[in-house]
């Protein structure tokens, strides 16, 4: 009798390699080699006639393999890092600590194994494994006890537990036993993982077509598997620093005027801004690269004036082409082939916006260019960001024919595979697009969908939210796990899209924004108005308050980000990168606590919860609003009025900020240094470009070091050739007393005393006037003339 499931069976010859093995097996071909010494590539196939290419993994293979035995029963690989050993007869794998400790293993008995063409790989669960990361995916931080599919999905009003949603990043982190691991599976088709839902037995990942190619990862920490996957994914470029400013968007903003009202608004409210997004209704019948003929009949001037108010904008681009001749896109896509096609080689057809449109097959090249050469009309027309939404892609019904063809890169493929990487594809021409007509400057790509390696090309935000308090939670998640998994440049529509929010909730949500990577409100057609001042006067200052914050704290956003796109490091950090092992991290009142970069802890809770508690790890912590000092590895209970979002720093910290500013175009002329001393030594990276141009590739930079240990501050020379604005250094110390003493460069200075540090988010005061008395915090500030040279300030308590 034929068995149903086929498994790979004994292994019956193979070859060594440079960097592992290939071996044929009974009914399937294995590769087992090693990328790098952290990371290692599984590959079972049954076809190997295929062209091995991946849209994700564009990293280049370093080795890594240092031994290998064969005692006839198992094949042993080495490597600094990681031991691999392959049982000769099942073709069973584990993977192993140097020492020999077992990180991961195939289940025995099931292992690897096609069910008509579905592949599967079965992971032994270990004991008290938890599940972390896999992208955009709703639910607990834990995963453990769950399953999910990845097949990007068009998903209005999702609930907090849906799945699909709208984008695929098939990466996850295991940890057990002290030990980390990260699982990448590289197979853009349909895909479904089991991390031991409706058994106790395995931890699962399978595909519904296509090959078992994943990469296995292990690293001491957390943060080294989120390097070595941004390595083999691709790290994020650096931003244009407007894009960290904040962004207001509605759906819609129309006609011209409106738009340059609510961007005098802004400025007569002094609610700092930087960007005005425009939704469908600025293009001519919804037709993309149009604009609409009585709202917007002159879109460059209009944008003009925007730019003199120093305001960016940024267009929806939606892929779908209208049915349309004589639509100048239209044609043109007809007549060079260049749309998505059934098999009997007609254009596929769905209904989107426009009606009935035609879809650019954006895993061919030409297609790539033909949207790269009509991104050039809203360059020249001075658009500088771009929203790749409905990208899914979406049409009405949500049944995408999986017989459609795909070019794929001249492979060929159907939906089946092609459908998880349209977004992808359509922001890496949307990307490039910007690059090649910007003048050299740098674009921003905004996608609501994408697969693995998106971070390459755009920022990704969680699409259409739902106004209450848990979806607003969930999104916290949701940027921190996405933030696992690669993408550090991520958000939220602050708000809430769909509903309406109450002034409370708005309240609350703006604020945890202030500390998102990705900062911008979007609200839907026909619901009330969304903008800061729409929901009273008490809400306006909040909001006032907390984005004059984030743009204070701007030189250290821009440094993170700069860390992020070397080493992929997110900038929104769920507390389990650093302490993965303590169960408080997973646990539901504490799991949406994230650091924002190295220094802010930031304790997301509801808009109704006047009273919460938070965890604080190891290490100390001050309180942000009130500078009261906190040992960690504690729990303690902490006020959270809605106009004061709980938010620790921690002790050690050393914060580079500027005076407070409308837009990123302003430019500050003092940079404050604020120093939370602790026990233990720390650095801080300091960088600062023009924020604008592809400069800095060239050394066009400033990077100094903010090295600080339990009494000594020392800022090092810069260097490079970039001179920021500043001219004016000063130094805030916190939690000192009446009697402490600072010597810069060896030299006693006077100090100012001040009973609180001029930027905290304090309701009902005037935004150009210091903040009131906070209490318990005292903190003194020195000022002296900005240099490139290297500084030395030490502080003594009296």
């Amino acid at each position: 009798m034929p068995q149903p499931v086929l498994s790979p069976g004994t292994l019956t010859q193979f070859e060594r390699s440079a960097t592992g093995i290939t071996a044929h097996t009974e009914s399937a071909f294995l590769s087992v080699s090693f990328f790098s010494d952290q990371v290692v590539r599984v590959l079972f196939t049954k076809d190997q006639s295929k062209k091995d290419f991946s849209y994700a993994a564009n990293g280049v293979p370093s080795g890594g393999l240092q031994g290998f035995s064969d005692d006839g029963e198992v094949i042993h690989l080495s490597g600094e890092k990681i031991h691999v050993e392959i049982t000769r007869s099942s073709s069973l794998l584990r993977f192993l600590t140097p020492a020999g400790v077992v990180i991961n293993q195939d289940e025995p008995g099931l292992g690897t194994s096609w069910n008509g063409e579905q592949v599967c790989t079965y992971k032994t669960l270990q004991p008290e494994e938890r599940f972390i990361g896999l992208g955009e995916k709703t639910g607990p931080l834990d995963r453990r006890g769950r399953g999910y599919q990845h097949w990007n999905t068009d998903a209005f009003a999702y609930g907090t537990g849906s799945d699909p949603i709208y984008s695929t990043i098939p990466f996850y982190i295991g940890v057990h036993s002290g030990l980390v691991y990260g699982i990448f599976f590289d197979n853009p088709a349909k895909t479904f993982f089991n991390f031991g839902a409706s058994n106790n037995r395995f931890a699962s990942f399978y595909a519904d077509t296509g090959n078992m190619n994943y990469y296995f990862i292990h690293g001491e920490t957390i943060g080294e598997i989120i390097s070595a996957y941004s390595t083999l994914t691709g790290h994020m470029p650096l931003p244009p620093v407007w894009s960290l400013g904040f962004q207001q968007c509605r759906y819609s903003y129309y006609p011209d005027q409106e738009v340059l009202n609510l961007a005098d608004k802004f400025r007569q409210k002094q609610i700092p801004a930087d960007a005005l997004v425009l939704d469908i209704h600025y293009m001519d019948a919804y037709k993309i690269f149009t604009w609409h003929p009585e709202y917007f009949p002159e879109p460059e001037k209009m944008i003009r004036q925007l730019d003199e108010k120093k305001f960016k904008v940024v267009v929806m681009c939606d892929p779908g082409i209208k049915e349309e001749p004589g639509y100048h896109a239209y044609d043109e896509g007809m007549k060079e082939d260049l749309f998505l096609k059934y098999p009997d080689g007609k254009p596929y057809t769905g209904q989107v916006w426009p009606g009935w449109c035609h879809f650019p097959d954006f895993t061919d090249v030409r297609a790539r260019d033909f949207w790269k050469k009509w991104m050039k009309l809203y360059a020249k027309q001075g658009i500088r960001g771009f929203w790749n939404d409905m990208n899914e892609f979406s049409s009405w019904g949500q049944m995408m024919p999986e017989n459609i063809l795909f070019d794929f890169e001249g492979e060929g493929a159907t939906s089946r595979e092609g459908r998880n990487v349209y977004g992808l594809k359509m922001c890496e021409a949307s990307y490039e697009g910007g690059v090649e007509n910007l003048g050299g400057k740098r674009p921003f790509i905004l996608t609501r969908s994408g697969y693995a390696g998106i971070q390459r090309y755009a920022a990704l935000w969680t699409g259409d939210n739902v106004a209450y308090d848990e979806h607003m939670l969930l999104g916290v998640r949701l940027v921190s796990s996405l933030g696992l998994s690669g993408v550090p440049f991520a958000g939220y529509d602050i708000g809430g899209f769909v509903g309406e929010a109450s002034s409370s909730l708005f309240a609350r949500w703006i604020s945890i924004g202030a500390f998102s990577p990705f900062c911008r409100v979007h609200s839907m057609i026909n619901s009330r108005s969304s903008e800061p001042w729409s929901y009273g006067e008490e809400v306006e200052m909040i909001a006032r308050n907390y984005l004059r914050m984030r743009y204070q704290l701007l030189p250290y956003i821009y440094s993170v980000f700069r860390e992020a796109s070397d080493t992929g490091m997110p900038v929104q950090r769920t507390l389990a990168i650093e302490w993965p092992h303590r169960s408080e991290v997973y646990n539901g009142a504490f799991e949406n606590q994230y650091l924002f970069g190295p220094s802010f802890l930031v304790a997301a809770c509801e808009s109704n919860k006047n009273l919460i508690k938070v965890f604080l790890p190891e290490g100390a912590w001050y309180n942000l609003n009130d500078g009261k000092y906190y040992e960690g590895d504690q729990i303690i209970a902490t006020d959270s009025p809605v106009h004061r979002l709980p938010v620790f720093v921690r002790a050690g910290s050393v914060i580079p900020m500027q005076d407070p500013v409308q837009n990123t175009t302003e430019q500050s002329e003092v940079i404050h240094f604020h120093v939370y001393p602790g026990k233990n030594s720390s650095e801080f990276e300091w960088y600062a470009d023009d924020g604008e141009t592809f400069e800095f590739n060239s050394g066009k930079y400033m990077l100094r070091s903010l090295n600080l240990s339990h009494d000594q501050l020392r800022i090092s020379a810069s260097q490079s050739s970039y001179h920021p604005s500043f001219k004016t250094m000063r130094v805030v110390l916190h939690g000192c007393n009446d009697k402490s003493e600072v010597k810069v460069n060896g030299r006693k200075v006077e100090v100012a005393q001040a009973a609180h540090s001029y930027f905290l988010p304090m309701l009902k005061f005037d935004p150009l006037e210091p903040a009131p008395d906070v209490g318990s915090e005292r903190v003194i500030h020195y000022s002296f003339p900005y240099t490139d040279s290297e500084v030395v300030i030490e502080f003594r308590q009296g």
